[in-house]
């Protein structure tokens, strides 16, 4: 397949097009200017560019492996372009990756290098652009960061420092400013607290499914409980043919948002790509009292609130590097083996919120998750054609949540007017991928 190529000062010289799109209103965004003239400046091709040209989209069928955020992103924005679309997930909408992540919106330190880091801030750009088109449920309310150790916190000071020079409007606060932000929080000592105040969190199932539904009422096909077997590689070039456990599905491009599965990419487009995939404990308790207006991302454990009162509890260091944890994790569960395994680990991430909310009271468990986050070897996402099968689209994520809006936009385009977004180059599927412990 020809793409003709957009370079940034293409699309920054290329006329708005004729199908609008949404600056972005974010009041604290420094990058707010220079994503809007990117929006504006990322003109569609012509129908004569590319086989997903312009006049073609309609009779153009993509298929999307996996009704994860990614997943859905992309459905709902290559529906808004007209494109047809089925979306198959083979359990529910955001029952995997989606479903175990703290859901953390962010441009923080850890998004290395300088191109990410754009990457991700733009990411956070079109979460504002997303809700407002959708009225999507996204708590604002920034972050607060801070370490146990001298060491570790000197080093906070010298990441904030390069926030600010890449254009990110964070800062070191005392104490006594981040107590005033976050009242309910013991702040442990700390004398310094990094604040990223463009950081927000979200609720990924429920989100997920507001994308999903968007989707379909723009004409998408949605099918749970339909697992993709095989992608037939010996038809011609005008398509693929799905094997399905619903029946065989043609599709003119396949999209395999599939997540952290270890063996959808190697099954379905016949290429290895190196992941090396943790989990985590995410819990979700009941709505309690209104405790936190952003995210606490303290020593060892990260939390914040929903809209509806539900705080969200992540660790921060993961399984025990052991034998027998090695063991029960193989098959990469989603739960634990019982209800008290579970409490147990409850009751241990409770008791270390209670260090640094210690008004919290008691609260009832709503949900405990192993949660499995995709995560490529290098650390950075993996958005493209594969090198073995063009027609076969790959998006898969770090960090998914942060990502997905931004995402969801630019593969849409890519796959329904045939023009390469520059944006994504970093990320194709043919780089080398070096091994990077910074996540």
């Amino acid at each position: 397949m020809k793409i003709k190529k957009l370079s940034n000062d293409d699309m920054s010289k290329e006329k708005t097009s004729s199908r609008n799109v949404d600056t972005v209103e974010n009041p604290e965004s420094v990058n707010r200017r220079r994503f809007s003239q990117w929006l504006a400046g990322a003109s569609l091709a012509s129908a004569s560019v590319g086989v997903f040209g312009k006049e073609a989209a309609d009779n153009k069928h993509v298929t999307i492996i996996g009704a994860g955020i990614i997943g859905s992103s992309i459905a709902y924005h290559l529906s808004k372009l007209g494109v047809r679309v089925t979306l198959l997930e083979r359990e529910t909408v955001a029952s995997g990756a989606s479903h175990g992540t703290f859901a953390w919106i962010n441009a923080t330190w850890a998004k290395q290098p300088k191109h990410y880091h754009a990457f991700s801030q733009m990411g956070v750009a079109s979460w504002h652009r997303l809700q407002k088109e959708l009225n999507l449920p996204i708590v604002w309310g920034g972050s607060l960061e801070w370490f146990a150790s001298d060491s570790r916190q000197a080093r906070l000071v010298s990441d904030i420092t390069q926030q600010q020079a890449w254009g990110e409007p964070a800062r070191m606060l005392t104490v006594a400013e981040a107590q005033a932000r976050e009242p309910a929080v013991d702040f442990h000592g700390a004398t310094h607290v990094a604040s990223s105040p463009r950081d927000g969190a979200l609720d990924p199932v429920l989100v997920s499914k507001a994308l999903v539904a968007a989707a379909a009422r723009q004409g998408a096909q949605i099918l749970e409980h339909c697992e993709v077997t095989d992608i037939d590689s010996s038809t011609d070039k005008k398509g693929r043919i799905l094997r399905t456990t619903c029946g065989p599905i043609m599709a003119d491009r396949v999209v395999l948002a599939t997540g952290p599965d270890r063996v959808a990419v190697k099954l379905l487009g016949r290429f290895d790509l190196p992941q090396r995939s943790t989990p985590g404990v995410i819990v979700v308790t009941r709505p309690v009292k209104r405790l936190l207006s952003g995210i606490i991302v303290g020593p060892g454990i990260h939390i914040h609130q929903r809209m509806d009162g539900r705080l969200v509890i992540g660790e921060q260091e993961g399984a025990p590097d052991n034998a027998a944890h090695a063991l029960r994790l193989v098959e990469r569960p989603k739960r634990f083996p019982n209800e008290l395994v579970a409490d147990q680990h409850a009751q241990r991430l409770l008791a270390t919120t209670r260090d640094f909310l210690p008004s919290i009271g008691e609260v009832e468990i709503d949900e405990v998750i192993i949660g499995w986050r995709p995560l490529p070897l290098d650390g950075h996402p993996v958005i493209g054609p594969c090198p073995t099968d063009d027609r076969v689209y790959v998006a898969i994520m770090h960090s998914g949540v942060s990502l997905a809006a931004i995402t969801g936009d630019l593969v849409a385009r890519e796959l329904a007017d045939g023009v390469e977004m520059a944006l994504l180059q970093p990320f194709r599927t043919d780089r080398v991928f070096d091994t990077k412990n910074r996540y």
